[in-house]
């Protein structure tokens, strides 16, 4: 039988997924005593997207750019240290870079929120490896789907 202590080691939360769970609960605190301004969450989000390495900060600045213009309507802000979107106070649609958690690849993913249901199964988050103008209108067209979905105005 294992020991306890093997056992904690190897089911807990890496540092990066603690660091992130920490960064929520600091936002969480923060949209509780500000009431988080549309400008105060764009700031925020824009700061995080500068710690990113230069790949992911392109990326990000051309998605905050496709969301904002597409979606005006989404509170910028961010989310476990991610850049998010939000409407009515939940997160519709956030891009994780790759560095985040260390994975291979960045990622675009939809909340419950932008109901992009299609049949018994769907996809919820895309892998972005590069913003051709083809993957930036396949963005543009989920944004506006989930939109639509969500009864919001895209205006």
């Amino acid at each position: 039988m294992p020991d306890s202590k093997s056992k904690a080691k190897s089911s807990g939360f890496t540092a990066a997924e603690q660091a992130a769970m920490k960064e929520r609960a600091r936002e969480l605190k923060a949209e509780a005593k500000t009431g988080k301004l549309k400008a105060d969450g764009e700031a925020e989000l824009l700061a995080k997207v500068a710690e990113m390495p230069a790949a992911e900060q392109q990326m990000a600045r051309r998605l905050h750019a496709i969301v904002t213009a597409t979606a005006p309507s989404l509170l910028p802000k961010t989310w476990y240290g991610m850049p998010a979107y939000a409407r009515d106070g939940k997160v519709l649609v956030f891009f994780q870079g790759a560095s985040k958690f260390g994975s291979r690849y960045s990622t675009l993913g939809f909340n419950d929120t932008a109901m992009l249901d299609d049949g018994p199964m769907w996809a919820t988050a895309y892998a972005l490896a590069e913003l051709t103008p083809e993957v930036e209108k396949k963005i543009t067209a989920l944004i506006r789907k989930a939109m639509r979905a969500t009864g919001s105005s895209l205006q």
